[in-house]
């Protein structure tokens, strides 16, 4: 047998680690004070001392990835010395016998909280608890009261990409799940383009490898032609800037994998035809007063030499995003006809653009402290929603999610203020964000004088007032067409008292019912009563009687309710957790390397193929173990599989097929063309006669010559489906043959 042990060089490793601790320093210098340097040496000697005897999934030393998590912290965000000595320390009191009264005596009670904000919880008790919902809200309750939490947790989920080869592959899917579905969004928040860009890419890169690497590619091929194109773009231009004495930076910034991924499957367009591939962005030094005017007079410049796009011109200089972003963004028309956006900036909106909330701090005077009370705003708007414990994590973490949308629209109240809201917002959520009472009251609105319903939905620079009536009380279906945080959580503060009014009638009147019939209530009859009638719970029974959908004369039937309560005993929650940690014991027992073999364990552990995404042998996949209908397979790149590795990661089982697999698969393929006579059978043909493949249903759309067909059809697995595309793909007449999920109605 081969010997596999690596070698590990202590010298070697020492001297990097001084390194790489040297360059943290050297990054940290042009703002430490007094006696920061002295605080950050003793804080990097804790951490090595706490995890000397540790090592990453790469054979690493641990202290490693401290050193990198504070050094993005300083070089990539712009954060300080006490972000610094919070990165080093982050994993101290989760991993090592450091507690955080130790962490408090040795740097003090504001080191502290933020080490706080990053220790996970461990060991979340309760039935169907996600633990990673419940970590994120943890930390996010930090929001309101310390952001550098959040950040320095960004800085660490950076790391953790960047050096997510080394981990086994169902960690790297549910990482990466995780950092797409929550991280990146955040970081876009922030204002942290150059980071939620990394994650996107990075997350792509693990959930959806071969398109990653396919575009990877052609980026990299067509290096020497981009740089070749900005130098004949800029030439004409560089001259009139210089002769109007502005002095500018120009460079080039490819758009990133995931958003040419992203607009390739949106405009169902192959890579050479999207034509923003790169954007030119022209970085201006100038004095903070006459900022607005340098950038309009440089578009100025631009578009006399290049003619500009009228439907493509972006104004985020006169109104900034909400996340402080500034920008003048427009996309002019080359010699050669080829489209590419410019983006016109100063230097301090550039720094913004990069580094998000943590650059506002260097600019406190002037504009820049608007930008920042916009983002300040923002965060006071979550901590509302943020501070609701009486909601589930999984609840909790959806309504934070809606206040990442990556947009904003622009409306003004009839007195001329700018009220920024998501996009996708309605007029109810223009008078939540008014005020609370004004929302719970709203019937109606005039949109530049026009009477429009509540659910109207808002476009940039509309004049909202606000109707109300004293008689309005907030409805259930407004949660259906709300989109900001702010107003969903009114709304169910409302919903949930008037629950609460409606449940106390209720419960009275089970007590009188109860007393006609020489009964008490007490546990025992309460669970039977709730059995009986099938509610969640006793506020929801309660609740029922109270609204007359459960029938109050029926309580009296309690010797029934003792009958049937014995007949039919209900599986407790607890029971259906206990059911999720048996099943996933029972893969690892007899699964191979924890893993559910497809096509061989039916016998041990029951699995269903999800309807959502219909896997087909060949494709990537997953077990996620349901509550009530055993485990689903999945594939990895399902819509919903984002949400439930984040959510619901100690699910989630490690799945691969067998070759024992002699089913037939539904799978769904869509091919668009010109249309022509035969075109329909030449398609049927290679189906059913040259691969004596079955076929489910076919529908052909035929529109002025272009025609579209979607077929169903049974494969064996996905090479058996690649055969086949490649067989259409050369029928002629037919543009595109692609693979799209059928879901069943």
């Amino acid at each position: 047998m081969m010997d596999t042990t690596v070698t590990i060089d202590e010298e070697e490793e020492k001297k990097e680690i001084i390194r790489r601790y040297r360059k943290l320093l050297r990054h940290a210098k042009p703002f430490l004070k007094d006696n920061d340097a002295k605080e950050i040496k003793k804080a990097f000697y804790v951490s090595l001392e706490a995890h000397k005897d540790m090592r990453r999934k790469s054979g690493e030393p641990y202290i490693y990835h401290p050193l990198e998590v504070a050094d993005i912290c300083v070089h990539e965000i712009g954060l300080g010395t006490t972000s610094i000595i919070s990165a080093l320390l982050h994993d101290v009191v989760e991993d090592t016998d450091w507690e955080l009264d130790d962490i408090n005596r040795e740097f003090g009670p504001k080191i502290m909280r933020i080490i706080d904000g990053l220790t996970k919880i461990s060991g979340v008790p309760g039935e169907n608890v996600s633990e990673q919902a419940e970590n994120f809200r943890k930390m996010l309750l930090t929001l309101s009261s310390d952001t550098r939490v959040i950040l320095i947790k960004l800085a660490d989920r950076l790391h953790n990409m960047r050096t997510l080869e080394s981990m086994p592959r169902h960690k790297q899917l549910k990482i990466a799940s995780e950092t797409f579905y929550l991280y990146a969004p955040l970081a876009h928040r922030l204002g942290l383009y150059a980071i939620k860009t990394e994650l996107e890419d990075l997350s792509m890169k693990y959930r959806e490898a071969d398109e990653y690497e396919a575009i990877a590619k052609k980026i990299e091929q067509s290096k020497d032609d981009r740089n070749k194109f900005i130098r004949n773009f800029v030439r004409p231009i560089q001259k009139s800037i210089n002769d109007q004495g502005y002095t500018v930076e120009v460079k080039g910034r490819n758009k990133s994998i995931y958003s040419i991924a992203q607009k390739m499957k949106k405009q169902d367009i192959p890579y050479e035809e999207v034509y923003d591939l790169f954007a030119i962005r022209i970085i201006i030094d100038t004095d903070l007063e006459k900022e607005k005017a340098a950038c309009w007079h440089v578009y100025s410049i631009v578009t006399d030499f290049y003619q500009p796009n009228p439907d493509r011109l972006r104004d985020w200089v006169s109104i900034p995003k909400a996340n402080g972003y500034e920008s003048l963004h427009t996309t002019v028309m080359t010699k050669k006809g080829q489209w590419v956006e410019v983006q016109i900036r100063t230097r301090r909106m550039d720094d913004i653009a990069e580094k998000g909330y943590a650059a506002h701090w260097k600019y406190k005077d002037g504009s820049a402290k608007e930008n920042e009370s916009a983002l300040d705003l923002w965060i006071n708007s979550v901590r509302e929603s943020l501070e609701q414990n009486d909601i589930s994590a999984i609840e909790f973490v959806d309504d934070f999610r809606s206040n990442l949308f990556l947009e904003e629209v622009y409306a003004f109240t009839p007195m001329g203020k700018l009220i920024t809201l998501p996009n996708g917002s309605t007029a109810l959520d223009f008078a939540f964000d008014v005020h609370s009472e004004v929302g719970a009251g709203c019937i109606g609105a005039k949109i530049n004088h026009k009477l429009v319903p509540i659910n109207t939905k808002l476009k940039n620079g509309d004049q909202v007032e606000i109707l109300t009536s004293s008689k309005q009380k907030p409805k259930e279906d407004w949660l259906r067409f709300v989109v900001s945080s702010k107003a969903k959580s009114a709304i169910k503060d409302f919903l949930k008292e008037e629950k609460k009014k409606a449940a106390f009638e209720g419960k009275e009147i089970v007590i009188r019912k109860l007393k006609q019939i020489k009964l008490t209530l007490n546990n025992e009859t309460i669970n039977k009563l709730v059995a009986y009638f099938g509610a969640k719970s006793p506020l929801d029974f309660f609740y029922a009687v109270g609204t007359e959908k459960i029938n109050s004369k029926d309580i009296k039937k309690i010797s029934e309710i003792k009958k049937e309560a014995s007949k039919k005993p209900k599986k407790t929650k607890l029971e259906s957790a206990e059911d999720v940690k048996k099943t996933i014991k029972k893969v690892h027992d007899t699964g191979t390397a924890d893993m559910l073999l497809i096509g061989e364990d039916m016998d041990v552990v029951d699995y269903k193929f999800a309807n959502c995404c219909k896997p087909i042998p060949g494709d990537d996949v997953f077990g996620f173990v349901t509550v009530s209908e055993g485990i689903k397979i999945h594939r990895t790149t399902c819509p919903n599989a984002t949400e439930l590795m984040s959510n619901y990661g100690y699910r989630i089982i490690k799945a691969k097929w067998t070759s024992q697999q002699q089913i037939a698969f539904l799978a769904g393929i869509k091919v668009i063309g010109t249309d022509r006579i035969g075109m329909v059978n030449d398609i049927t043909s290679i189906i059913s006669t040259d691969l004596k493949v079955n076929m489910r249903s076919l529908t052909i759309d035929t529109d002025h010559g272009i025609f579209e067909g979607n077929i169903s059809v049974y494969v064996d697995d996905t090479s058996h489906l690649n055969t086949m595309l490649d067989k259409l793909k050369n029928v002629e007449g037919i543009e595109s043959v692609s693979r799209f999920d059928l879901y069943d109605k």
